[in-house]
């Protein structure tokens, strides 16, 4: 009976029973994450460091089978290592593009209230858009594209808060807390073995992905709701 139900479960339920083996006594906020994917948005996760965001992503790129990047977010870092760049080739005497950071399914955004407003705003345009623009070119962004973002909301020193306007691109925000007492003995037992991430095995296809977003805009809402 148990291997049956196990076949009907449906693949969110898989992923996050894969998720849950990294991220251990955060199972509302895997929910909440995975909410955010099926619903095509974008989540923003204000914490403080060492509480396993990271981690998360890593854990739903892996399980979602999704091609990852990171960018880890200082004052230094430009528009054109979010979007891409045009190098001009001796060789051949034309520009070529550079991919930049964005090209991918999911990006993982480092303290993005670290960098500047600039850049905040070309990977801010890109989560609206869903294309990058390049002297003239635009070229679409991977399909599923999705950005999990972290800011850290202590010590607020040298950072730019991100504006109303651009935090409404985020579907969702939240934090992770610490984890109980009960919860660190498990994270602690189960890195005995590893990092817990090397047990997450891929369990949805992109493509599956892409089919459960659609499933997820033909549900029908009524009027009243």
């Amino acid at each position: 009976g148990e291997k049956r139900m196990k076949q009907t479960e449906s693949p969110a339920i898989r992923a996050i029973q894969e998720i849950k083996k990294a991220v251990i006594g955060k199972d509302d906020c895997i929910i909440k994450v995975m909410t955010a994917i099926l619903a095509g948005g974008h989540i923003l996760i204000e914490d403080v460091p060492g509480v396993g965001k990271t981690t998360l992503a890593l854990a739903f790129s892996k399980a979602l089978h999704l091609e990852q990047n990171r960018i880890q977010f200082t004052p230094d870092v430009l528009p054109g290592d979010v979007t891409g760049f045009s190098l001009y080739q001796k060789a051949t005497g034309t520009f070529e593009y550079q991919p930049g950071a964005v090209m991918c399914n999911l990006l993982l955004a480092d303290e993005i209230n670290r960098t500047s407003p600039k850049t905040q705003a070309a990977l801010l345009e890109v989560m609206e858009e869903g294309s990058v623009t390049v002297d003239g070119v635009t070229r679409p962004v991977p399909s599923p594209f999705l950005v999990i973002a972290t800011q850290n909301p202590v010590g607020s020193a040298g950072t730019q808060l991100l504006p109303q306007s651009q935090l409404d691109r985020f579907l969702i925000c939240f934090g992770i807390g610490y984890p109980d007492a009960a919860e660190e003995m498990d994270i602690l037992k189960s890195r005995r073995s590893g990092n817990g991430l090397e047990d997450v095995r891929p369990v949805i296809s992109s493509q599956e992905l892409m089919e459960m977003k659609k499933e997820v805009e033909e549900v029908f809402v009524h009027d009243q709701v």
